[in-house]
């Protein structure tokens, strides 16, 4: 959807609505969102099998899944859209503004924080996961018995 949404969004601001110009923005920001917190569940589901191998039942973890990953972006959608709808826009008010044919985040402290801090914190998380499972398996395998010549022959 992120690229279904990113692709007609120039042909969609060329309509000049600024309620669809609104629409496309915010769906853009959100599958945008989305694509990058389900990559935050992907390492921790990583995490989970090579790390905490054993007794990780989680009741209902595809559901709890689902509801972060489509969940955590529609809140912040909705907070950005709650404070003021109109910082997503085409930039039409701008002439030597580059992206007015492109409907997206118009206030940079906006986009500064929910998008450029919401993935620097899903970067930062999935260092640690990746970080944290390197060493899991360099414990492991410095844990094996190392076999002598007699076995390796």
């Amino acid at each position: 959807m992120l690229n279904i949404v990113f692709l007609t969004n120039s042909w969609l601001s060329s309509f000049h609505q600024p309620g669809l110009c609104i629409t496309v923005a915010a769906l853009l920001h959100y599958f945008l969102l989305a694509a990058f917190t389900w990559m935050c569940l992907e390492s921790v589901h990583f995490y989970l099998v090579l790390v905490k191998v054993f007794n990780v039942y989680v009741p209902k973890y595809i559901l709890k899944c689902c509801i972060a990953g489509w969940g955590v972006p529609a809140v912040v959608i909705a907070i950005v859209l709650i404070i003021n709808k109109d910082f997503y826009g085409n930039g039409s008010q701008a002439e030597s503004n580059p992206f007015s044919d492109f409907c997206w985040i118009q206030e940079n402290i906006v986009f500064y924080i929910s998008v450029v801090a919401y993935v620097s914190l899903i970067f930062l998380m999935n260092t640690a996961m990746f970080i944290t499972v390197l060493i899991q398996i360099h414990a492991m395998k410095s844990r094996t018995p190392k076999r002598s010549r007699f076995w390796k022959r």
